[in-house]
């Protein structure tokens, strides 16, 4: 097993195993454990286990459209309560995140070049403004019943674009260096 793989498993074993909650507070969990699993912990399983994710490697243009509709429609209030109050509900979430996590990753990284660069840099910019629009609201968008409910979800807006933001884009920028160095390659 190489250093990604065992990487991935720790990290799911301390995303779902740890209590993020009691931590950081109600949002901020779903948060750390959202970006978690999208932006860390997928794409080393597509490095980690490449037979694996080839099977969901899809065109990054369709990858990152399936996560957009999934992390947006799971951030609408009716979903996202849904799934902080059903046991159920919340693991069809964190499967889903997983999933389509998995799928933006292995068809990014499989493609390479700029259209692989170029699904990664959609995804940092749905994931950026998701989390500037839960950052800035001046309201509490979700049931959250208690005092510092408006200071968790501006956490856990910050925490998203901390962590799924400069992931992104970094590696958006390496496959664009890549392709260039290809370029580069093949004219000389």
């Amino acid at each position: 097993m190489n250093v990604a793989a065992v990487l991935s498993c720790a990290l799911l074993l301390a995303i779902w195993g740890l209590p993020w909650s009691d931590w950081l507070g109600h949002f901020p969990a779903h948060m750390i454990r959202h970006m978690g699993l999208v932006a860390v912990v997928a794409p080393l399983i597509v490095l980690g286990f490449p037979r694996l994710a080839d099977p969901l490697a899809l065109s990054p243009l369709a990858g990152a459209v399936l996560e957009f509709l999934v992390v947006w429609g799971f951030h609408l209030p009716v979903l996202h309560e849904a799934a902080m109050a059903s046991p159920v509900a919340f693991i069809v979430e964190q499967a889903l995140f997983l999933t389509v996590g998995l799928v933006v990753w292995a068809g990014c990284v499989r493609t390479g070049g700029l259209a692989g660069a170029g699904g990664l840099l959609l995804t940092s910019m749905h994931m950026t403004l998701l989390g500037a629009l839960l950052t800035l609201s001046p309201r509490v968008i979700y049931a959250l019943d208690h005092a510092s409910a408006l200071q968790e979800q501006q956490l856990g807006g910050m925490l998203m674009l901390a962590i799924g933001t400069p992931i992104y884009l970094i590696a958006g920028l390496w496959l664009v260096a890549r392709s260039l160095e290809d370029t580069k390659d093949e004219t000389a």
